[in-house]
């Protein structure tokens, strides 16, 4: 018997039953809703593997309804649409929308199980391929072969069998992405979804609707949460909400429920949470800017990944790797490295890490041309280092532990942002990706921190 539940959304109280036991002697589960109104709340409720929807019900129309729902982020299950009064161009609208097929009244049972059959296959398919291109994702790849990193996998292949919650912590640009999406394919979700969440990029108002949805008389908006249903939902840099959104937050992962923002119906979640975060959030709970019960919830496991500097071994490995990508992807002749320049190359600081690492060996093999790039080539490109202390904003900041916390935070932003624009040439979109920030997001960012990209732009 499976147990894939289908959900059949018509109007007709007789239509309702005859499918219905047509299903369940097949050995279906199924759910059935008489309007939107209800069909909305079982679809986000149940979350069938299978919708059977009419188009022509009283509130609201079945494509409408199909509209709503896939105009959310994230995949929804097939959906065949029904109809008394079919049409050659609704149907093609249907489809055109989402709609896996097409069927009129009255139904052919035998028609309407090959449809059912067909639609749940193709439905699987996607899936499995979805799950194959992820275990080959290179992204989440750890590249190197220091003590440091073997001990990062070791923990990963640990942590990530478990149902625990974890908690990445780590520097700006060390690797926490990675860690996190190596965590997601080594454990019983892999093959459920995988949503991320990049809190420091959304405006604090607009936080609790991306998490948790909207429900209002436009419709029903699926939150973050909903998406990740049966996955992993990775809150990345958490020490950037504030203690409003931290409270509703901690209610959620107590409960395992939650109400959409302006809804009135409990919705039942389970997903893995992994946050990550680069503060030190010790600090935080000390001056009163994270709740300390959320801390202990989100960290029941905690994982440090180490900075670029703790490595530095792995340097070699990391620039033959980033190479290999950006010669394939930007379809450069072959060119390497010569021992000297990587020695060189590893003796820098690397205040950004990894990230800057990476960011660095693709501007040097897309704006040189030689076949091997010398260490005078390098300590060339490396000229912005120079700029930096010209212009007193090293990435080092001064260690001033007498400022309020809030000072020092945006002390630190100011010469983390404006060494990073003049990486970047005062290339808002370059800045965007070394950064890991929307780019509306971040002209707000550097317009509070007193930060003119246009002054880097402008500089001889």
């Amino acid at each position: 018997m499976t147990s894939q539940t289908i959900l059949v959304v018509d109007d007709e109280p007789d239509i309702r039953r005859v499918v219905s036991d047509i299903l369940e002697d097949e050995g279906f589960q199924v759910e059935t809703a008489g309007d939107a109104s209800s069909a909305r709340i079982k679809f986000y409720d149940i979350r069938p593997d299978l919708v059977l929807l009419d188009i022509w019900m009283p509130d609201t129309d079945g494509v409408s309804l199909l509209t709503e729902w896939a105009d959310q982020n994230g995949r929804i299950p097939p959906v065949v649409m029904i109809s008394g009064h079919g049409t050659v161009e609704t149907a093609v609208e249907a489809i055109r929308l989402g709609a896996y097929d097409f069927l009129e009244k009255p139904l052919s049972t035998a028609k309407l199980l090959v449809t059912v059959e067909r639609a749940l296959e193709n439905s699987q398919l996607y899936t499995e391929n979805t799950r194959l291109r992820n275990q080959l994702e290179p992204a989440s790849e750890l590249i190197g072969h220091s003590p440091a990193i073997q001990e990062i996998r070791g923990q990963i292949s640990r942590i990530g069998s478990s149902d625990s919650w974890v908690l990445v912590r780590g520097e700006p640009g060390s690797g926490k992405g990675v860690v996190v999406r190596a965590l997601h394919q080594v454990s019983h979700h892999r093959d459920q979804p995988f949503v991320e969440v990049n809190l420091a990029a959304i405006p604090a108002e607009s936080i609790a609707i991306e998490l948790f949805g909207l429900e209002n008389e436009d419709g029903i908006q699926a939150g973050r949460f909903e998406q990740a249903n049966g996955g992993t939902l990775v809150l990345d840099e958490v020490d950037d909400l504030d203690l409003t959104i931290q409270g509703k937050l901690l209610g959620a992962l107590e409960e395992g429920r939650f109400y959409r923002v302006g809804g009135r119906t409990l919705l039942n979640f389970d997903v893995r949470i992994i946050a990550t975060s680069n503060q030190e959030l010790e600090a935080k709970i000390r001056h009163g800017s994270f709740r300390e019960d959320l801390f202990y919830r989100l960290s029941a496991v905690p994982l440090a990944v180490p900075s670029l500097r703790q490595h530095r071994e792995d340097i070699p490995d990391l620039i033959s790797y980033y190479s290999s990508r950006v010669i394939e992807a930007e379809n450069l002749d072959y060119r390497r490295f010569s021992t000297a320049a990587i020695n060189y190359l590893r003796n820098r600081p690397w205040p950004g890490n990894v990230r800057e690492l990476r960011n660095f060996v693709q501007r040097v093999l897309i704006t040189t041309s030689s076949e091997e790039i010398d260490a005078e080539e390098t300590r060339e490109a490396m000229g912005t280092t120079a700029i930096l202390a010209e212009h007193d904003v090293s990435p080092g900041v001064k260690q001033d532990f007498d400022q309020p916390i809030r000072e020092a935070r945006e002390e630190f932003e100011r010469a983390y942002f404006s060494y990073h624009l003049l990486q970047a040439g005062g290339n808002m979109t370059e800045l965007a990706q070394r950064c890991g920030m929307e780019r509306t997001h971040l002209y707000r960012k550097l317009k509070g921190l007193g930060i003119d990209p246009k002054s880097v732009k402008n500089r001889p």
